[in-house]
């Protein structure tokens, strides 16, 4: 196909573009002078490819292997751009509707015993066939317009033909879907906005209105949108700069509307994979549970008892929330395994499986040393806990959100386990690690890529095309965004009662303009990020001294912006693999982003009020648990109460200059890369100090069923070492497609069974006992102490 881009006119050589308007032939070298369909008017220019000379160059690569972020922009992802409209109707539709969809899906596995990644596989699927059934049931524009013009009509078409047109344009094209899916992204990203007013909720006095959280939420959302667009050139446009869990949400896309299934293998394995784990996931999930986490250390001592129990327990157990390691525990449930841990690279495969086994060795050695009294608490407890063990009174000691010291005095100072401030130390040192090494390692390349941009260079070849042919998004635009979400943020600040002062506020945008370059720049290149929320509540418990909910705003808008930030970016570039015109991407990613403020306040009351007692209780049941909740206001109650746990409490005095030991561990480390860049074939670069700090913490922190661990691991060495070095034909056309066929059917599973059995709609309904289904113990069969 040739085209030209003068006055949005398109020339056509055998048949029209795929705009979503006719099927109808023209003769070759006609003229096709319709405006792009729907509301895409303006926005893009259709590009002039030949896609079948670039079908054939990406299909010639097929066994080279992918290793670098410009091996998978040359190799792994095509280039192909069909010019099809994405900004219509009806792709808005169905986008508004799989935004409250996944938000909604969001918010509820923020409350589950552990957090399923809702990814954008499952939407993907969702959209495709309602999309689908949407072209075909509704009558189709481009259809009648052929018919209509077939019978002698010219000029303008009746009415009743332009209506039909702009509800119903054409075949359900990849850009339509694509927009549908980041669209549903974006409004998902409130979920992690609102933990603080969740927190809030449950265990403080403070009123909690919805103007509070929504304009809050939305504020969050677009200040780190607008930190996004100033960082283009270095987190979308670079060519490393690959967003390596995103890749099966794109290669599914790509091969649902590319690849035609009579004739194509891929396509044939991924529906074959989605049906076999559909059918599947309903045992580990609800009848057979055993099979989330097998543990045959637990199987052989079922019937241990005192503390010979808790021992087996502590290193073996790993399926119920804070009660073991999980050693040799393996799970076979695909919602804790999924495409993300699959799809990252296998330098960070490596940094994870080392980071863990160091974390496993220092979690035992402080609880059997026991180091700050560890033995005196819960093993791998994330809540505070008095002295003597029993959960600290939180809602008593501060009034109102804020300290009351009488009250301190009465109840004493709060303790951490050894697991919990170990791991809170360690992710002070990997933002510190994090720091340094984005400076140290990547400054020099930073500048580059300005330099590149404001020169019209680029190393990335789909942005190269995306330059060329599309307009892109002003940079005012997103200025525009910054200012609007700051005074939008001031305003909940100043008029709300939420014990945050208005300079606080401004330290904490500070905070996270920082630090936001620096996460998305270490995420992009390795698909996983370095949690900064420490950091955040560190600051905040320092400036603002008693005052726990305070402390959890600030971090909202210092890590929860950072934290949008990176996910926004990620949209955009899998906006870039797709071709989606940037100012289309700009305005349905601020639209998502608004949605999913209201969407996500309407289900989080709905299930703290239905759920809270329940909730409180950090373990839970099978179906809800307020872990996540327990541990997110653990950290922000113990940094309130800083300035006297350092007087007081061992375990905390280690945790604050975390920051700087792993600083200075990168600053060594680049020392040593000077002097000896390789060791035989190993290029020291390739080590990254901040990515093995966090696995090295990570467990006690953020890992609350640790049966899934190894089983994490296992797959990803499969797929990113075995198939990637040695079956890069397999690789390339089927790991992305066949794991993403895996999420989109666990997540299918897990949506009925949440509505159905697991009380998201209605009452809990439990699967009978059965000693595969241990709903009296644990599910792995480990002995629970006396």
């Amino acid at each position: 196909m040739t085209a030209s881009v003068a006055d949005d006119t398109v020339v056509v050589e055998g048949r029209t573009p795929t705009h979503g308007i006719s099927d109808e032939k023209v003769p070759a070298g006609e003229v096709y002078s319709e405006k792009k369909g729907a509301l895409d008017t303006e926005i893009s220019i259709a590009p002039p490819l030949d896609n079948d000379e670039y079908d054939e160059k990406d299909n010639a690569s097929d066994d080279v292997i992918i290793v670098t972020g410009a091996d998978a922009a040359a190799h792994l992802l095509p280039l192909r751009d069909d010019g099809e409209p994405s900004l219509t109707f009806r792709s808005m539709f169905l986008a508004t509707c799989l935004s409250a969809f996944q938000a909604v899906m969001s918010q509820i596995y923020q409350f589950k015993p552990t957090a399923a990644t809702i990814s954008g596989t499952f939407i993907v699927l969702i959209a495709y066939f309602i999309g689908n059934a949407w072209a075909a049931f509704l009558p189709r524009g481009d259809k009648l317009r052929a018919r209509w013009a077939a019978k002698g009509g010219q000029g303008k078409p009746p009415l009743w033909i332009t209506i039909a047109a702009f509800i119903n344009p054409g075949p359900w094209n990849l850009k339509e879907h694509a927009v549908c899916a980041i669209t549903a992204t974006s409004a998902s990203n409130a979920s992690a906005s609102i933990t603080v007013f969740t927190a809030q909720d449950l265990f403080y006095n403070l009123p909690l209105s919805a103007s509070t959280v929504v304009l809050s939420t939305i504020s969050i959302g677009l200040f780190g949108y607008g930190i996004c667009g100033v960082l283009r050139p270095i987190a979308v446009w670079h060519v490393e700069a690959v967003y390596w869990s995103t890749l099966p949400t794109v290669k599914t896309l790509q091969g649902l509307h590319w690849q035609n299934l009579k004739g194509s293998k891929p396509l044939r394995f991924f529906w074959y994979s989605f049906a076999g784990m559909f059918v599947y996931e309903f045992f580990p999930a609800y009848i057979f549970p055993f099979l989330n986490s097998i543990s045959i250390p637990c199987l052989a001592a079922m019937h241990a008892t005192g503390s010979k129990a808790a021992v087996l327990t502590n290193l073996f157990g790993g399926a119920t929330n804070n009660e073991g390691l999980g050693l040799f525990s393996f799970s076979f449930d695909w919602q804790y395994i999924t495409s993300f841990n699959t799809s990252l690279p296998l330098t960070l495969q490596a940094h994870a499986a080392a980071g863990f086994i160091v974390c496993y060795a220092v979690m035992l050695a402080i609880y059997y040393t026991n180091s700050w009294s560890a033995k005196s608490q819960p093993f791998m407890s994330t809540q505070l806990r008095s002295e003597n063990g029993t959960k600290y009174p939180v809602s008593k000691v501060f009034v109102g959100g804020v300290l009351d010291e009488s009250a301190l005095q009465t109840y004493g100072i709060p303790k951490l386990t050894g697991s919990f401030a170990y791991a809170m130390f360690m992710a002070n040192a990997a933002i510190g690690a994090l720091v340094a090494h984005c400076f140290l390692f990547w400054g020099g390349d930073v500048k580059k890529a300005y330099q590149s941009a404001k020169s019209g260079r680029y190393d990335d070849r789909h942005h190269a095309h995306m330059a060329e042919h599309y307009k892109e998004a002003p940079w005012w635009w997103y200025i525009a965004v910054l200012v609007f979400s700051f005074i939008l943020g001031l305003v909940v600040v100043i008029k709300e009662n939420i014990t945050l002062p208005a300079w606080a506020y401004v330290v904490a945008l500070l905070l996270g303009i920082f630090i936001a370059p620096l996460s998305t720049i270490l995420y992009s290149r390795y698909g996983n990020g370095i949690a900064t929320n420490n950091l955040s509540k560190m600051l905040a418990g320092l400036m603002l001294p008693g005052r726990p909910v305070g402390n959890m705003y600030f971090a909202a808008w210092s890590h929860n912006v950072i934290s949008n930030c990176v996910s926004l970016c990620n949209d955009l570039k899998m906006g870039e693999y797709l071709k989606i015109p940037p100012r289309v991407m700009f305005l349905t990613q601020i639209y998502g982003t608004i949605l999913g403020g209201f969407v996500n306040y309407g289900v989080m009351i709905s299930i703290v009020n239905g759920n809270r007692e329940l909730l409180i209780d950090s373990n839970g049941n099978a179906s809800w648990s307020g872990a996540t909740i327990q541990s997110y206001n653990t950290n922000a109650t113990s940094w309130a109460l800083a300035k006297y746990l350092y007087k007081t409490g061992a375990e905390y005095e280690m945790v604050p200059i975390g920051l700087a030991i792993g600083a200075g561990a990168v600053v060594l480390h680049r020392i040593f890369v000077y002097f000896v860049p390789k060791i035989r074939n190993f290029d020291v670069n390739d080590i990254n100090l901040p990515q093995f700090i966090q696995y090295a913490g990570y467990i006690p922190y953020n890992q609350s069923q640790t049966c899934v661990i190894w089983s994490q691991l296992v797959a990803g060495f499969f797929t990113q070492f075995y198939l990637r070095n040695y079956r890069p034909r397999i690789f390339k056309d089927y790991s992305y497609l066949v794991t993403g066929a895996f999420d989109g059917a666990s997540l299918t599973v897990l949506f009925i069974l949440s509505f159905a059995v697991f009380g998201a709609g209605g009452p809990a309904k439990p699967f009978p006992q059965w000693w595969g289904n241990n709903i009296n113990g644990n599910y792995d069969f480990c002995p629970i102490p006396e």
